[in-house]
């Protein structure tokens, strides 16, 4: 079993022991476990035969024991008599967005709701009967039916980019109302995760001007319907059935709403407990004495300061281990876009591109940037038009003429090469070193199973003419899983044979992903962020380059950990060393 369905049994015990009133403490347990094993970078049949199963964050001798029933019979004993003491449909509940297990209980229980399908009927016929549910009165009503109603929309995750343009829209109508002190994105959004279930907006003013300010985020173009208007708040479902939600907050406490809407849940919790430790209540009004009296809130940085920690950057907030380094000053320093000195990932219409090298060239000079590779596809590639030894060779020489004209830009010769299925390369060596630059991407055969997946890439990375393995899992996001891979294994390879590892910037990739890239550094390997360009525009393709840094952040990358922040002379003597 793979690791996801080892936490997915853990997630649903813990819902199932929610529903049914266990201790919160041993919940809690649970899904930090479930948590834990989804983002864990190792195979955990691998830690179990090793016992190293307790070295993983939260996994006790208990949990460790369930999971290794779990890798040998297939189930887990407790999970199956848990969900016999719930009924069959009740589970479905909670994927209805705004539903939790409390809340599914309590339908249970005073209502006698047990299946999606029968919470839609009570809605349409017998709401009084709902009504009669602590806790939901007819607003909750209409927002769990409005619920129901986008259900196939709104519980779909939906990418980083395509949350930020909808943001960007019901921000600018919030500022559009000249109303706010200031208007910024909470969330998910802010903690740049690769998917966005909902949108959390955050608006400073006064109480007499909120009003004037939900009015004119209600009243945006992009909605398609109000969830709720009050006084501070304002909720809306927007064309594709996405929630966005807008909290009007004083100055006094924006700092401390700031951080508290920004999460994430598991990173809050921690942070409350420090606050306990010291005798102080924190919530998103403020931090609070025992006396009631307020100790920071008007900023985050006096939230944290005042807890003893230095400042966590939003995407470090995922409790992995960022409140003990904030605690012992050991946060590192992130790398940053405008370390960026150039893209070593980008096509041409040689391939599959949309625009000319010269075209590619002058666009990345518009960037600023100091260097550049293209990288088009190889010959297996033949629905991307890909290059064949001829062609390569003509590409090759096309490159190095257009390079000489420019004196502000290094223009790298390079390929995107094909890792076959078994690891060989879609050219010889001898072809591969003619290039300045090589790029090895899997783009077939990616449901290889983790070993023969990890063995094709370790080949790939033990190649003397391959500088770096590009989009290593081959996902897509929302669309295909892409590889199961063993990170370790592959980023000690590819440390042990100086190949960097690709965080392919394109949001519909993200690849690595965040917990890989951690994994990458602590294995000792170096990373590169590349666009995959296939336009030659600075407002294009080209500005993916963010979200590669957005996901390099959440992965506790350096500037340093980056080949592509190095000065030129830097990186032509790291392209000589092979």
């Amino acid at each position: 079993m793979t690791n996801e369905e080892i936490a997915a049994i853990f997630a649903e015990m813990a819902d199932i022991m929610e529903i049914l009133g266990a201790d919160p403490f041993r919940i809690n347990s649970y899904r930090k476990v479930a948590r834990v094993l989804a983002e864990t970078t190792e195979d955990t049949a691998a830690l179990a035969a090793a016992g190293k199963l307790q070295s993983l964050p939260g996994v006790g001798k208990g949990a460790a024991g369930r999971i290794e029933e779990i890798l040998k019979t297939g189930r887990l004993e407790q999970h199956e008599d848990l969900r016999r003491r719930v009924p069959a449909g009740l589970l479905e509940l909670l994927k209805v967005q705004g539903l939790g297990p409390k809340t599914a209980a309590k339908l249970w229980k005073q209502a006698g709701v047990t299946s999606i399908q029968q919470l839609a009927e009570a809605l349409s016929s017998d709401r009084a009967r709902l009504e009669a549910v602590e806790g939901l009165g007819a607003k909750k009503l209409d927002q769990i039916a409005e619920a129901l109603a986008f259900a196939a929309g709104a519980a779909r995750r939906i990418r980083l980019d395509e949350a930020e343009a909808i943001a960007t829209r019901l921000r600018a109508a919030v500022e559009a109302s000249k109303k706010p002190k200031r208007v910024v994105v909470v969330g998910s959004l802010r903690r740049r995760r690769e998917t966005i279930g909902d949108i959390d907006i955050l608006c400073q003013a006064g109480q007499r001007k909120a009003g004037a300010i939900i009015a004119a985020f209600t009243a945006a173009d992009a909605v398609t319907k109000v969830l709720a208007k009050g006084s501070t708040k304002g909720s809306v479902i927007v064309a594709g059935g996405t929630q966005v939600d807008l909290r009007v907050v004083p100055a006094k406490s924006f700092g401390a709403a700031m951080q508290y809407f920004t999460g994430s849940k598991e990173h809050n919790i921690a942070l409350r407990e420090i606050a306990q430790r010291a005798k102080l209540k924190l919530n998103e009004y403020g931090l609070f004495a025992e006396s009631g009296k307020q100790v920071a809130g008007k900023d985050e940085e006096g939230i944290y300061r005042a807890l003893g920690l230095t400042w966590v950057p939003p995407e470090l907030r995922e409790d992995r281990g960022e409140l003990a380094a904030a605690a012992d000053g050991k946060l590192p320093e992130l790398v940053r876009l405008e370390d960026i000195r150039g893209d070593l990932h980008m096509h041409t219409n040689a391939s599959d591109g949309r625009s000319s090298l010269e075209e590619m060239i002058e666009a990345c000079r518009a960037m600023g940037y100091q260097y550049m590779a293209i990288t088009d596809h190889s010959k297996s590639q033949i629905q991307a038009n890909g290059l064949d030894e001829d062609r390569l060779a003509e590409q090759v020489r096309a490159i190095r003429a257009a390079a000489k004209k420019y004196k502000d830009i290094v223009v790298l010769a390079g390929i995107e090469v094909d890792i076959l299925k078994d690891g060989r390369l879609d050219f010889s060596d001898d072809v591969l070193a003619e290039l300045d630059f090589v790029t090895a991407s899997p783009h077939s055969a990616l449901s290889q199973r983790r070993p023969e997946a990890t063995r094709r890439l370790i080949k790939a990375a033990e190649n003397p003419h391959v500088d770096v393995i590009g989009h290593p899992t081959g996902r897509l996001i929302n669309r295909r899983p892409g590889m199961e891979i063993d990170i370790v294994k592959l980023a000690q390879a590819a440390a042990a044979n100086d190949t960097a590892l690709e965080i392919n910037a394109h949001p519909w990739r993200l690849d690595l992903r965040d917990v890989h890239v951690r994994a990458a550094i602590e294995a000792g390997a170096k990373l590169l962020i590349c666009t995959d360009a296939h336009e030659a525009n600075p407002a294009g393709d080209l500005a993916l380059m963010r979200f590669g840094v957005d996901t390099a952040r959440r992965g506790w990358a350096t500037a340093a950990d980056v080949i592509n922040t190095y000065p030129p002379a830097k990186l032509k003597k790291w392209l000589a060393r092979k």
